[in-house]
């Protein structure tokens, strides 16, 4: 899953790079990927969920 746009927990910046140009501290993935009703995976997506609320 290729992820285009990051942002600093620290400055709420969002960049291109792993790290903060402006702080220096690590980026993150700001949010969740958006949902998509066609999408060909979502079923064995959701299979492992609910795979793994099982063994928690």
């Amino acid at each position: 899953m290729g992820h285009k746009i990051l942002r600093c927990r620290e400055c709420s910046r969002y960049t291109l790079n792993s790290q903060c140009p402006v702080c220096g501290k690590k980026t993150v993935i700001p949010g969740p990927a958006k949902f998509s009703p066609l999408d060909p995976y979502g079923k064995y997506r959701r299979k492992g969920k609910i795979q793994e609320r099982k063994y928690l």
